[in-house]
């Protein structure tokens, strides 16, 4: 039933459409803490789902295939952002034994050893050991961080709290977070260089992601740009290959990235950029601000129906935009 309703949401040719997935992290076991990433037995019923229902592209391919308007029908792709160390120690198995291609966008100033500041709060608040958390020394209030539950429950209000203002601040709110709970935090979440050079080996692609991962809204137009090429060009002198593609961090358009900077990605010569407004890409999507969306479900129908809703709720909405 899946691929039969697919087949007339996303058909092949000109009519073609792209969904593309986003993951983040697949964990080897599930945390009982930060549930939201799936692990790998759950990662793996999705991706052998997503195989027999859809047409699994590389996404270079797939952008020129879309520009081309040759997409075959219920054509999908699957990218990870950040550059997590998981995406090499679990994702990347079973994704080549199931021979399903991938991109992954990396943040290439923490790998080899880094840690981005909201791991750095996640971490420190997973790690504390203690049931309260006292962060009023900045302005940040008491936390109960007694139970997962309540892990979570913090660690969200913080990251929310934090997420917009300026890159300084929230490194030094990090820092703080981390001072407090006193804990020693991982240095190996992110991907090493050698690991990434083994994506790629793999047969997997690499994408830009920026270096430090900031909200390129809050920059000026020199600093967006030593950001993406600062990404790309570490990228392409460790692989030794273009890099065609890139991905805004946090990804939703007019909150995290203006028009300007996708037109600054453009002018950069990348085939193409990816966002995380969800939907699906057609003939008429613009390359530099393509959607991707998140099937969480864990189910057999409930993730077929998500996927099949992406495509439908898109169609709609392309039909509005026309009606207008």
């Amino acid at each position: 039933m899946i691929r039969t309703i697919a087949n007339l949401l996303s058909p092949a040719g000109r009519n073609g459409r792209l969904s593309i997935l986003i993951f983040h992290r697949v964990v080897a076991q599930r945390d009982p803490v930060f549930d939201w990433n799936p692990d790998a037995i759950a990662f793996e019923r999705r991706m052998r789902w997503l195989r027999t229902w859809f047409h699994v592209l590389p996404l270079d391919e797939a952008v020129r295939r879309l520009r081309e308007q040759s997409l075959p029908a219920r054509a999908a792709a699957v990218s990870f952002d950040d550059g997590y160390a998981d995406n090499y120690h679990v994702a990347l198995p079973i994704l080549q034994r199931l021979g399903i291609p991938a991109t992954f966008f990396v943040a290439t100033g923490y790998i080899d050893g880094g840690r981005m500041w909201n791991d750095t709060i996640a971490e420190s608040v997973r790690h504390c050991g203690k049931d309260t958390l006292d962060l009023s020394g900045i302005g940040l209030g008491r936390h109960d961080i007694s139970s997962p539950e309540t892990m979570r429950r913090t660690t969200a209000v913080l990251l929310d709290g934090l997420k917009y203002k300026a890159a300084r601040e929230r490194r030094q709110a990090a820092d703080h977070v981390a001072q407090v709970a006193g804990c020693r935090l991982p240095a190996d979440l992110m991907m090493t260089s050698e690991q990434v050079q083994a994506m790629h080996r793999a047969g997997m692609q690499i994408g830009a992601h920026t270096v430090s991962h900031p909200i390129l809204a809050g920059l000026d137009h020199d600093e967006v740009r030593r950001e993406v090429v600062g990404s790309r060009d570490f990228l392409e002198d460790l692989l030794q290959d273009r890099v065609g593609l890139f991905a805004y961090p946090n990804g939703r358009p007019s909150l995290d990235y203006r028009a300007e900077d996708a037109d600054s990605v453009r002018a950069l010569g990348f085939d193409a950029a990816v966002t995380t407004a969800w939907g699906v890409a057609d003939a008429g999507s613009d390359l530099m601000q393509l959607p991707r969306f998140t099937p969480w479900d864990g189910t057999r129908l409930r993730f077929g129906v998500r996927l099949l809703r992406n495509l439908l709720d898109d169609s709609r909405r392309a039909s509005t935009q026309m009606a207008g």
